[in-house]
């Protein structure tokens, strides 16, 4: 089974989405799980994890909803409040929790004020609570809080950690040198994956191509190894970029002269090992 590992759906509304900005207005309009089902389709893809967009509960429980009506959704990251103190994270995540398919959880902590958000008391207190309920947490980082996220793995070498977007380097500026040193200090701990996603919009929009990217793939190869990494599109986002397809065929090109089981691995096999993606539709199961 091929899954996209990151993926949005929403209801546009302006108020609700205020960082989609001019530059990109072609997301201005709802994205939802048939629109994506199709677009995988056409790359020969089954099923995607959806990831929150906007910090509620209330999207937390309508992405578990689509994800009852969709058997494309075989997971949802979702998100709650982390700094509310261990009994409301608690009772936050009780709440949700049950549902087979949610399988991680997300804050958009690249956005916060204080680049240390990741590793404030209140914060670091509600993620320890999350091996309680068996789940990942995503961090959503720019480069320079990865010595940060270095930090707060190192506090939890039990806890699955996967990084959205590998932390998005300035492809469009061509800046490597530190991103590399920092993501392999990442890297080194065991229990943190990658994903594969969200790279052809820190490329020029409108001039990028593989090349620009290959160099950034061939660092997280060798930091992180083919065994953590996996494939994610970041649609509807990429679409400022590039479409669907050309946005995965980015990395569908790069692993094609790999072996078999390690393309299996990262189109797919990693997804469902990291998040244990064992409540399978009958329908994607066969």
């Amino acid at each position: 089974m091929r899954i996209d590992a990151h993926q949005h759906c929403w209801k546009y509304d302006a108020g609700e989405y205020e960082w989609i900005d001019d530059s990109m207005r072609v997301l201005r309009r709802d994205f939802l799980p048939a629109e994506a089902a199709r677009e995988m389709a056409g790359v020969g893809f089954d099923a995607c994890v959806a990831v929150q967009a906007r910090q509620t509960l209330e999207e937390t429980r309508w992405l578990l909803a689509l994800a009852d009506a969709n058997p494309s959704i075989v997971g949802v990251v979702g998100w709650i409040d982390l700094q509310a103190g261990a009994e409301r994270v608690l009772a936050q995540l009780e709440s949700v929790a049950r549902h087979p398919r949610l399988v991680g959880l997300r804050h958009i902590a690249q956005s916060e004020p204080d680049d240390r958000f990741l590793v404030r008391p209140q914060v670091v207190e509600g993620i320890g609570v999350l091996a309680e309920f068996g789940l990942a947490f995503d961090i959503l980082i720019y480069r320079r809080h990865l010595p940060v996220a270095a930090d707060l793995v190192e506090r939890f070498p039990q806890q699955p950690f996967v990084l959205d977007h590998l932390a998005k380097p300035d492809i469009r500026g061509a800046e490597i040198d530190e991103w590399e040193r920092d993501i392999r200090r990442l890297a080194a701990h065991s229990n943190v994956f990658a994903k594969l996603s969200g790279l052809v919009t820190e490329a020029d929009w409108k001039g990028w191509t593989p090349a620009d990217i290959r160099p950034y793939l061939d660092v997280a190869f060798d930091a992180f190894g083919w065994e953590r990494l996996m494939i994610g599109s970041d649609w509807p986002v990429c679409t400022v970029a590039a479409d669907y397809a050309r946005t995965m065929r980015v990395v569908l090109d790069y692993v094609s002269s790999r072996p078999s089981h390690e393309q299996d691995a990262i189109l797919g096999g990693n997804a469902h090992r990291f998040w244990n993606l064992t409540t399978m539709p009958a329908k994607l199961s066969q």
